[in-house]
């Protein structure tokens, strides 16, 4: 299953049901938290997940992922640096491929990889939104 941004609490509901047999309540415990950071996040507030994660996908994308996790609230990484991270050098077009894969992005912050020369470089939920979330945190040309 994979997060999406946009759409409505139904349409998630919904395809949690499909997956798994089941629609969770929006107020059961176990989204709480998740909810809480989501929230904070938003408001400016939570620079930091500190709800445990689950993926799954393959070693590499697993490597990238936790790479892109440990990029900080406010910074940037080239898809280049990440690929070195992750232990494959040459693999910047590989980290891409990753990036598209992300199952939960924001908690998987994958709006802060770049190309090397600073530009944007794609994002699952458009150019402009990858934008606006450089900006809410307060990143280099994004943060006028």
């Amino acid at each position: 299953m994979r997060l999406k941004i946009g759409g409505t609490e139904g349409d998630f509901l919904n395809e949690v049901e499909l997956l798994y047999g089941s629609s969770p309540c929006a107020s059961e415990e176990i989204f709480a938290l998740p909810l809480r950071e989501l929230e904070s996040y938003f408001k400016g507030w939570g620079r930091v997940f500190t709800t445990p994660l689950v993926l799954k996908g393959t070693p590499f994308q697993l490597r990238v992922w936790n790479v892109v996790k440990a990029i900080p609230f406010g910074t940037v990484l080239s898809y280049k640096e990440v690929a070195r991270r992750a232990g494959s050098p040459r693999g910047a077009r590989a980290v891409g491929m990753a990036m598209r894969a992300n199952p939960l992005p924001i908690f998987i912050p994958c709006h802060r990889v770049v190309r090397e020369d600073g530009t944007l470089g794609g994002f699952s939920a458009g150019e402009g939104l990858k934008r606006w979330l450089l900006r809410l945190e307060g990143v280099g040309r994004w943060a006028d």
